[in-house]
């Protein structure tokens, strides 16, 4: 499968993070592709997300989320899935770009999730009717997470 360009951008359009991905599948308004973690370890909640980590990345261009399910490098034990707000994704044949709305939700595998970055979304200068769209994909998503059934 052919490899494609991932822009996360912030409010003003500017690129914060560039990366590519291994396409998986693509339907009428997602995509799905592989990517490994190109950071430095980072600590995150309990765990650690280490440079290599297998992710999994679902974008929509009709949602209000992306969705990053994590795997460890070291045995690809299942860690969980990170979710990040945004506006909807951009899907070219290519290229996917977000721009990312700050807040995120963690979810562990047995369906736990903590909302990640409050403050950083608060202090985003957003519409009053997107801070509500925001506010459902958060409702949205910790529904289908409760179930442990990630949205499709």
């Amino acid at each position: 499968m052919p490899g494609m360009s991932v822009l996360k951008l912030d409010l003003s359009g500017q690129v914060t993070w560039r990366y590519t991905g291994r396409l998986l599948r693509r339907t009428a308004h997602s995509l799905v592709l592989e990517a490994f973690f190109d950071r430095e370890d980072m600590p995150l909640l309990d765990l650690v997300l280490k440079q290599g980590d297998r992710f999994v990345e679902t974008y929509y261009d009709d949602r209000r989320y992306n969705i990053l399910e994590i795997h460890d490098r070291d045995g690809l034990q299942f860690k969980g899935w990170y979710c990040n707000l945004s506006r909807p994704a951009r899907l070219t044949p290519d290229t996917v770009s977000w721009v990312d709305l700050a807040l995120d939700l963690w979810v562990w595998p047995d369906g736990r999730t903590t909302l990640l970055d409050q403050d950083e979304f608060d202090a985003l200068v957003l519409d009053p009717a997107e801070r509500e769209h925001v506010k459902i994909a958060v409702l949205e998503l910790e529904q289908r997470f409760r179930n442990r059934r990630p949205p499709p």
